[in-house]
């Protein structure tokens, strides 16, 4: 579904309508779809969890959310929508949480649904990818880099199932780049193929060459030049101001590691990468550093955090925060259209603010 929402960074609207005794007609139902059995029942636990948080912080008596069983399985995914559809005239739900789950859920064209997934290809035109996608993160780098005179990035994407999605965002967002290079996490074709990106042995080479033309010379602070070049790595321009790492944990520290290694350091260009969720072990990895991120807000966050815990006894996880947000989106929208649901609300240029 071409969706003009756009989620931003935000915290919360204080929107709080107050009423007594509402009879069933008049409840606003909003379906949700999420694992409650199976291996991703926490996930959908928790994320039960979260909704009712919002529930409470919106404080509205109209809003009904019913919560049905997907099983992480597409089929019932359809099924319960069906449900939800039928015996309760829901048109707006929010769910599911994987793609996957989304597969059939075109047969049901007057229901929205908005799902929790960050994949934007390939799904139905009634579901709505409510996750940190690849675009938005694109379109926020974009914003970096010109505001940062960078124009000459490249991009370092594994071969993945995630390529397609970065590939996309690429072309959309019409961001300025000078290179797109694929390479495999495999620990030594990575190396290779960064020595190779970066001309590495040619700028080796250039050192050893420079050094070795200066000893045959004879002029004043010779052997202070030679000393100094004999502790660079390299000698050498490089073509690019920065490298956009579409990559996440442990590989995306290797590929780090590796531009480390052929000399091309954050120092010297800028390491830009994907939305993070502020992994500490990324964090304080002080080689690495400077490296920036597109990301959600970082106070808000720990604050959800905080308040999660302190509500369940239980640690929050991303999809948590998620769902928070995206209560008080539907709530919002419905809100601004006089409490009338329709698939219309979401077409509108809206501007909604909430924790993320």
């Amino acid at each position: 579904m071409k969706t003009l929402i756009k989620l931003l960074i935000f915290s919360l609207l204080p929107i709080c309508v107050f009423s007594q005794n509402i009879s069933a007609s008049e409840k606003i139902k909003i379906g949700l779809i999420v694992p409650l059995t199976g291996e991703n029942s926490v996930i959908g636990e928790k994320i039960i969890k979260s909704i009712r948080m919002a529930v409470n912080k919106i404080n509205d008596e109209k809003i009904e959310i019913i919560p049905k069983d997907t099983k992480s399985n597409p089929i019932d995914a359809l099924r319960v929508s069906k449900e939800l559809y039928n015996n309760d005239g829901v048109k707006i739900i929010i769910g599911p949480v994987f793609k996957e789950s989304t597969k059939y859920l075109d047969d049901l064209v007057n229901v929205t649904f908005i799902s929790f997934t960050n994949k934007l290809i390939g799904n139905p035109k009634n579901v709505i990818s409510a996750g940190v996608n690849a675009i938005s993160q694109l379109q926020t780098i974009k914003k970096f880099n010109k505001k940062n005179n960078l124009s000459k990035s490249i991009f370092l994407i594994p071969r993945s199932q995630f390529k397609n999605e970065i590939e996309e965002a690429i072309n959309k967002t019409k961001i300025k780049h000078k290179e797109v290079f694929y390479y495999d996490r495999e620990p030594t074709k990575l190396t290779k193929q960064i020595e190779d990106l970066t001309k590495y042995q040619i700028r080796r080479n250039n050192l050893k060459d420079e050094i070795k033309r200066l000893e045959g010379l004879s002029f004043k602070d010779k052997e202070t030049k030679i000393e100094n070049l004999k502790k660079k790595d390299t000698l050498g321009n490089i073509n690019f101001d920065s490298v956009v790492i579409a990559d996440f944990d442990e590989n995306l520290k290797s590929v780090a590691t590796s531009l480390l290694y052929t000399d091309v350091s954050s120092k010297r260009v800028s390491y830009i990468t994907l939305n993070q969720w502020f992994d500490p072990t990324l964090l304080n990895e002080n080689s690495l550093h400077p490296i920036y991120f597109p990301s959600i807000n970082k106070k808000n966050y720990e604050l959800f955090l905080k308040e999660f815990r302190n509500t369940y006894d239980i640690e929050a996880d991303q999809l948590s925060f998620l769902s928070y947000d995206l209560l008080g989106l539907v709530y919002f929208l419905i809100y601004e259209n006089n409490f009338k649901i329709s698939n219309k609300i979401f077409y509108k240029k809206n501007k909604f603010k909430g924790k993320i």
